[in-house]
Formats: C-alpha cells, structure tokens, sequence
C-alpha cells in the first residue's frame, strides 16, 4: 500500500515552512518544501528537517473557517435540539486558530469550556457554485479540528458564533492528508486519555461533498479555508490542565492541553 502524503506547516528559526511528512508510522522528520503546497506548485527542496528542529504549526492559515452545527444525529440528540433541515452554519475566526501542541485558554469570561472532534476539510481550489457530484475535487485534503466552545456562553446568547471564537478555540493539524474518504473516517475524542467522543464520518447528515455544495451556493470558498464538520455525541466539559486529543482514521492525533488565560 503506498503511503498517505501528509503535509505540514512548521517554525524553524523564526520562518514558517512547509513539508511533507516523511513516510513511516514513527517517523520524525519533514522533506521541506519550496513554497505552500495549497497555494502553490510546491516541490521538495531536497532539505530535510527533524521535528524537533522546528515547530508544528496548525497546517493552514486559513482566510475563513466555515463551521456547522448539529451534524451528527446522536450529538443533537444529547444537546436536546431538533436535527435542522438544511446546514446550520457560523464562522469561526482565523484567530481561533492554534497548531498541534499548542494550549488552549480557558476565558475567565466562561464556566464551562468544552471539546468538539471534528473532522476539518482543507479547500484546495477556489469554490463557487460547485455541485455536489465534483465538489471533493475541490478539497486539497483533510485534518482534524478541535470545536472548542464556552458552552455557557453559547447557551445565555442562543447562536455559537461567539462562544466558539476565541483565541486558541481552533485547534488544527497535525497535517493535512489528501486522497481520503470523507464518507467513512472513524473519529475519536480523549481527554487525559479517556474516550469521550467515539462515531464514524459515515453517521453526518449532511456530508462533505453536500456541505461544500450548499455553502459554495452563497459563499465562494478559497485555497486554504476551511469547513468544519460537525461533532459527535460526547462533548463535555475540560478543566485548566487537562489534554485533549482528537483522532481520525488516516490522519493521526491533534493533541492540545488546556490553560489558563493567565499562563
């Protein structure tokens, strides 16, 4: 079976770079790349780097992240909700964004933060009008993404998007993987290595190829953005200290612990 490409995006020196993963289940090191393989023709430089010489970033920058609530049955049932009859999208801002490994900051502002697997579908192609039948043409590859949200919040103002748009409530990486199945990636949430979140992509009422089409029908979508999912059933609460880890099928783990906003 030929290996899966994984493409990362790290710190070396002060200077953001790209790489490709080199293959292998344990491997520990990146061929660097010339340019952002997203954006651009990117080829290998012949450089090789070892992660511990650099930094894991998240995997994109992206310009937008396009979010989607009550995408799974079970966790609409938990949340107590009716299961929407089209896409319930929001934003999430790119400042939300953090990398794997990086914390995440509880705000003094909430009393409840909680994690949100999800798998995160990177747009490889500008997006407009795009059918569902050609819509994974579309996606350059997929990473897994960290939902998180001050349920608290969510709940006194009745709409996410503030709730889940503070600093450090994106978690991304660790890399993006393309040629993936959307349709049937198992997911996996632990917190301080407890499972939370168990399901299979397959369970989304509404999938990728769907999503992209109902949201590229108002919204055009641009090399590097990125949609969200939707989470299982499982979400919970997280505590100042705890470390959460998100699994997909193909991709690997996003690993972020949880601090305090002052540390």
């Amino acid at each position: 079976m030929v290996a899966q490409q994984r493409y990362a995006r790290f710190e070396q020196q002060g200077q953001i770079r790209h790489g490709l993963v080199v293959p292998g289940e344990e491997s520990q090191a990146l061929q660097v790349l010339d340019g952002d393989p997203i954006r651009t023709e990117a080829q290998p430089t012949g450089e090789v780097v070892g992660l511990d010489e650099g930094r894991l970033l998240a995997p994109v920058a992206p310009g937008k992240i396009v979010a989607v609530g009550r995408n799974y049955a079970d966790h609409v049932a938990e949340m107590g909700m009716g299961a929407p009859s089209i896409p319930r999208l929001f934003f999430k801002p790119p400042s939300a964004v953090v990398g794997p490994g990086a914390l995440v900051f509880y705000p003094p502002q909430s009393q409840q933060v909680e994690h949100e697997a999800e798998l995160a579908v990177v747009i490889g192609r500008t997006a407009r009008h795009v059918p569902a039948a050609g819509a994974l043409d579309y996606v350059f590859g997929y990473t897994c993404g960290n939902d998180v949200t001050a349920r608290d919040i969510q709940k006194a103002d009745g709409q996410p998007s503030w709730a889940k748009g503070f600093d450090t409530f994106c978690p991304l990486g660790p890399w993006i993987v393309p040629g993936l199945d959307p349709t049937k990636l198992d997911i996996r949430c632990t917190v301080n290595s407890v499972e939370r979140q168990q399901s299979n992509t397959q369970m989304l009422l509404t999938p990728v190829a769907k999503l992209i089409e109902y949201i590229t029908a108002a919204v055009t979508l641009e090399p590097g953005d990125v949609i969200l999912t939707g989470t299982p059933a499982g979400v919970g609460p997280v505590e100042v200290g705890d470390w959460m880890a998100v699994s997909i099928e193909g991709i690997g783990t996003l690993r972020n612990r949880v601090s305090s906003a002052a540390e």
